[in-house]
């Protein structure tokens, strides 16, 4: 009797590996908000048992600590060590804004989640901070440099998924000032096509830019 040729094409099913898992649970994250992206849910998605999971991830914390490296890897650092210090954050805080803008659920759960030890997201620390420290900053400044930039980014990432009308006051005559400021407030944007998201993040992080950078000079003139 003839063998039965073999079947070919793809399985149905994508073979399971951590990144699959983790780039799942980050859809879902953005899908569902963090109740909806556990170990069972992720488990449906994939159509597989929660236990074939733990073939690849330890628990929860794992996955978010994987979820906090896919975002990171969106990070551009690549200008620390090429470019001045203060080009190199502006690359970088740009980047960082981009990365979790297009994932809003993960900042909540980032802020108040610790680094998983060796991750990729350290790997993007340790960049910045050999960049910083490289350029002159004082090794006991560069964290607090680090994390004042974040507090900034993060709030500014949300700003730039929330609608553009977020600060509309409306016709309130009990706020004439702040009426006639949020009226004026589109003859400052360069083109009808740009968001004020972007005016105003590119105002604050060039503010704290200045004042960094007026900081870093004093601190040369006292070496």
């Amino acid at each position: 009797m003839p063998m039965e040729a073999r079947k070919s094409g793809r399985p149905r099913v994508a073979v399971l590996s951590r990144d699959l898992i983790l780039e799942t649970a980050l859809k879902l994250l953005d899908e569902r908000g963090e109740q909806g992206a556990g170990i069972r849910d992720i488990a449906r998605a994939l159509e597989v048992r929660p236990s074939a999971l733990y073939n690849h991830i330890s628990g929860q914390d794992d996955i978010i600590a994987g979820i906090r490296e896919l975002v990171s890897d969106r990070i551009d650092v690549s200008g620390f060590g090429n470019l001045s210090w203060d080009d190199a954050v502006r690359r970088w805080a740009w980047s960082y804004r981009s990365a979790f803008a297009a994932h809003p659920p993960t900042i909540a759960i980032m802020v108040v989640t610790p680094l998983a030890p060796k991750s990729r997201t350290s790997q993007m620390y340790e960049a910045v901070c050999a960049g910083l420290i490289e350029a002159g900053w004082p090794e006991h400044m560069v964290v607090n440099l680090i994390v004042s930039l974040e507090c900034f980014i993060l709030g500014a990432a949300l700003d730039h998924v929330a609608p553009d009308n977020m600060m509309d006051p409306g016709e309130d005559e009990t706020a004439p000032n702040f009426v006639a400021a949020y009226t004026a407030r589109a003859s400052g944007l360069p083109s009808p096509e740009a968001r004020p998201t972007d005016i105003v993040f590119e105002m604050g992080l060039e503010a704290m830019l200045a004042g960094l950078t007026a900081t870093f000079q004093q601190l040369k003139g006292e070496s």
